[in-house]
């Protein structure tokens, strides 16, 4: 897994470096996502789980969003975002400040860890905001945290019955030295299967312990997960 991760990064820029990258449209505030700015407390870091992802996209008739369902990028974690975190449920600062449409160069420096370009605005706009004044600054922060993490052997865990959600955290956490199990979370779909993981971080960045209340999966709670 850490060898697809490192192919991707390679692989997605010179795709995109050899034709013009789709443009995204603006994202904004709304009604149920308002502009909110609170204290940020730490930070989530999430990556999606891409086998699930695509097919749970085809199953619903949708199609393939950019480079995130096509190729390499299917079969392993690519990178959803990093989040900030604030002081409890539905407190998390989000949408800090005006997003422009982002730039080619701005996009391409996100594009290897999160192949598509309207995530990659989505992302920006709600959350990287709140961080920085400087989208290149935030895909690359992000995607440093993201590339340092090691995935566990997912056909394995795919094949594995009876798979708990500790069980698959600590088969995370065992393949990235100086984590625990307590550190991630997983989100799965109404069905059981695994849609992301959710690794959670101080505000040095660095994995922490995840605070109570902080969502995802019970530990004894079974998940599934698709086979790459």
């Amino acid at each position: 897994m850490r060898t697809l991760l490192l192919f991707l990064a390679l692989l997605v820029p010179s795709v995109a470096a050899a034709q013009s990258l789709p443009r995204p449209h603006a994202e904004l505030p709304s009604a149920d996502q308002p502009a909110r700015r609170v204290p940020t407390t730490g930070y989530t870091l999430s990556m999606i789980w891409t086998p699930e992802h695509c097919f749970a996209q085809k199953r619903r008739g949708g199609r393939d969003n950019d480079m995130e369902c096509s190729g390499v990028a299917a079969h392993g974690f690519i990178l959803h975002g990093l989040w900030p975190d604030g002081d409890g449920p539905n407190r998390w600062p989000q949408y800090c400040r005006t997003a422009a449409i982002l730039t080619d160069d701005q996009l391409r420096a996100g594009i290897a860890a999160t192949p598509s370009t309207q995530l990659l605005q989505h992302e920006w706009a709600k959350h990287g905001t709140c961080m920085t004044n400087d989208p290149v600054a935030y895909f690359r922060n992000e995607g440093d945290i993201y590339r340092g993490l090691r995935a566990p052997d997912m056909a394995t865990l795919a094949h594995r019955r009876g798979l708990t959600a500790g069980q698959f955290q600590a088969a995370f956490a065992a393949a990235n030295p100086g984590m625990r199990a307590d550190m991630m979370r997983l989100n799965l779909n109404k069905r059981g299967w695994l849609e992301e993981v959710w690794i959670c971080l101080g505000l040095d960045r660095r994995p922490r312990t995840c605070p109570a209340a902080s969502g995802g999966a019970d530990m004894s709670e079974p998940v599934k997960v698709a086979a790459p």
